[in-house]
Order: C-alpha cells, then structure tokens, then sequence
C-alpha cells in the first residue's frame, strides 16, 4: 500500500528483457541505502518488488502484465521515474491510499499556467470514468492529485509548484502516456452498490448513500 507522495524521481540506467517482461535497474539515491531485498516499490504508481538492492539503487521485474497494462513498456534507459517505497503503518497518510496496481493508462493533452499552479488534463478511458469525481482522489504516475473538474473522455488536476518540483510530471509534455490508479473506494463502493441490486441483503442503495 502507498500513499501517492513521491519521495524521490530516479533514473532507469538499464532494461533486460526477462521471461516475457523486463528487469529494470534504477538508480536511486535519494532514497538511500537502507532498501532490502523483497520490498515493495511504487515505479511510476506500479508496484514491484525490489529484486537487488544496491548502496544508490536497486533492480525489480516487471512481468508481462504490467507491461501490457501501464506505460513502463515505454521507458528507455535514461528516463526519469516517480519512486515510492510501501507505507509503514507508522507513517502519515498525506496522500490518499494507493494500492500500485494500474487500472489504465491515458495521455497529457494539456498544461497551462494558471497563477503558481497549472492546470493538466489527462484523457480518461471510458472504463474508468465512473471511478472519478470532481474533488475526488486519483493516482497519475503513482502521484496522488485531486481531480479539479471531470469532462467527457478527460479529467483536470491542478499542481502546485511543490509536486511539479519533486515529481516527473513537471517535466512533462503534451501527448505522454501516464499510469492512471482510481479511487479503490469507488470500486468498494460500486461493488457493495452491485450486490445490493442482484438481491444481496447489505442494506445499500443509492438512496441511502445520497441520504448521508
């Protein structure tokens, strides 16, 4: 489980393919050397699991699935990475909670400034567009945002200096493909909503919902 705030942005310095995926190496070293092997780690808001770890870095596979489901298919060794090690249950929940299994991808169609902030509206898949509400939470390369305003086919968060500083999507550029993670609540939520409907005795609606 992770929390959606990025403690470090690390570098991909290789990429072997591997049984149907790859193992990527990353140099990271701000997050120092106390990385173990069998941890979890969020890449770009995909969790895997540290193979090797090193005194600036570490190795994780990722499999034929998580290829084919986020944007890591993409990166080249060079590329620069959203880091974030599993959540303590000491820890303090900043962000929102984010389990690291990509449900899709979209793409950034654009930024602008708007005072300190700026806007950026990512295409939102029809599958995942009723998992996302205005003011809602929504994880984009592992990073966890506020949506600002939900449209048709697209969704809007606004950063602040602070996560465009410390995350790759400062760096970002209209028509890059993004790892996309909703709101596990919506799905709990749905799922409950579901049962409820198909003659499940949970008490559920809508209507009781709306009520609260």
């Amino acid at each position: 489980m992770f929390t959606g705030l990025i403690q470090a942005i690390g570098r991909v310095e290789a990429l072997t393919p591997r049984g149907g995926g790859v193992a990527l190496r990353v140099a990271a070293d701000e997050l120092g050397s106390d990385l173990v092997v069998g941890e979890s780690i969020a890449i770009n808001g995909a969790c895997l699991t540290v193979e090797r770890a090193f005194a600036a870095g570490f190795e994780s596979y990722a499999g034929a699935e998580t290829m084919a489901r986020t944007n890591l298919s993409r990166l080249r060794s060079g590329d620069c990475v959203n880091l974030e090690r599993a959540l303590r249950p000491v820890d303090r929940l900043g962000g929102h909670l984010v389990q690291g299994h990509v449900d899709g991808t979209g793409a950034l169609l654009s930024r602008r400034a708007v005072g300190e902030t700026e806007l950026f509206e990512f295409s939102l898949p029809q599958e995942l567009a009723r998992y996302v509400a205005q003011k809602g939470s929504i994880a984009v390369e592992g990073v966890s945002l506020t949506v600002a305003e939900v449209r048709d086919g697209s969704f809007t968060v606004a950063l602040i200096p602070e996560t465009l500083n410390r995350t790759t999507l400062g760096r970002m550029q209209p028509g890059a493909v993004v790892n996309l993670e909703v709101d596990i609540l919506a799905k709990y939520v749905e799922r409950l909503l579901g049962e409820a409907g198909a003659g499940d005795r949970t008490g559920i609606t809508w209507e009781i919902l709306l009520e609260g």
